[in-house]
């Protein structure tokens, strides 16, 4: 790949991203009412791609392994108690990610 062709598909990205993060605050900026289709998938898709990811993480947890999941679970379980006593999203998923490495590499 050459410069020019790297240089035209970050171009292309990045004018893509900023179409995608626009388009919302022109269809439904200022004064305009939201639609009630959009209120009520603003309200009901977090927790359905939380719920997808969190059964996504674990499907490959072994139960009949040496570690028994241990470093799965534990790890999933230290996100979501965090995460309902900080609030902060951030702060849960790198301790999360922190346990588990941890736990995969050192127990």
């Amino acid at each position: 790949m050459t410069a020019t062709q790297a240089f035209v598909i970050i171009l292309v990205t990045a004018v893509c991203t900023l179409i995608t993060r626009l388009v919302p605050f022109v269809l439904f900026g200022g004064k305009k009412e939201m639609p009630k289709a959009v209120n009520y998938l603003g309200t009901i898709l977090p927790p359905a791609i939380m719920a997808t990811l969190v059964v996504y993480c674990l499907k490959g947890a072994d139960l009949f392994s040496a570690t028994h999941g241990i470093p799965e679970f534990a790890a999933t379980l230290l996100t979501a108690l965090l995460h309902f006593w900080k609030r902060n999203v951030l702060l849960s998923i790198a301790a999360g990610t922190f346990c588990y490495m941890f736990l995969v590499q050192m127990v």
